[in-house]
């Protein structure tokens, strides 16, 4: 099934350019909507901090996860791609292949409060597990105060998300991504050629995404 053919049974997009579609909206309304077997790579972000707790004495700030998505839902289509997914364990099958991106490699000189030491994301895309370093100044820091300058607090660097889409395997064509937040994944996709279908709930994040893809992608052949 084609791009076209997806969408034609989903609601009026809130932004939408050749094959890039983005849905203002829950996803756990639209999920439902889209064919069986339609999707060919499941890629995204969910939100596993929501109503989250500081553990008690416990300086290092790590917190306690107090509601998670159920990642049933999005299990459609063809190969899975979860970040965070060491957090949903107890939700999905043993991964076939973790993804490690590495933030702060070997001899790293930057402030270490600014970044947690590495990421996982949980697929199914078999093989070894696969690591990349990738420092990124996502997040920068004066003093004990933090300023994000980009634009959604949980993003993804543009490197990682084109990292777990050349990685898939079958050489993904249509890529669905249901936290879309402020659009990295429709960007990355439109910027490899690839068709994307993308979900967020608030409209602020929509409009953000709406903004990086009306701007000039320059293709990767």
């Amino acid at each position: 099934m084609d791009f076209e053919e997806i969408i034609a049974h989903l609601p009026e997009p809130y932004y939408r350019e050749a094959d890039i579609a983005i849905y203002c909206g829950d996803c756990r309304s639209i999920l439902p909507l889209i064919p069986d077997k339609s999707i060919d790579l499941v890629l995204t972000d969910p939100p596993y901090g929501i109503g989250w707790m500081p553990r008690v004495n416990n300086r290092d700030g790590l917190w306690l996860d107090k509601e998670r998505p159920n990642l049933t839902p999005f299990m459609v289509g063809g190969h899975h791609c979860f970040w965070g997914g060491n957090y949903f364990t107890d939700q999905l099958p043993i991964s076939e292949s973790w993804l490690l991106w590495l933030k702060r490699p070997e001899g790293f000189e930057g402030d270490p409060r600014t970044y947690a030491t590495c990421e996982m994301a949980w697929t199914d895309y078999g093989g070894k597990p696969h690591v990349k370093t990738h420092v990124w100044d996502g997040g920068k820091r004066e003093g004990d105060k933090l300023n994000r300058d980009f634009c959604h607090p949980a993003q993804k660097p543009i490197e990682i998300i084109l990292w777990c889409i050349t990685l898939a395997p079958n050489n993904p064509q249509v890529i669905l991504d249901p936290f879309l937040g402020s659009g990295t994944t429709a960007y990355c996709a439109k910027k490899l050629g690839r068709a994307c279908i993308g979900i967020e709930i608030e409209e602020k994040y929509c409009e953000i995404a709406k903004k990086r893809l009306s701007q000039s992608v320059m293709r990767l052949e």
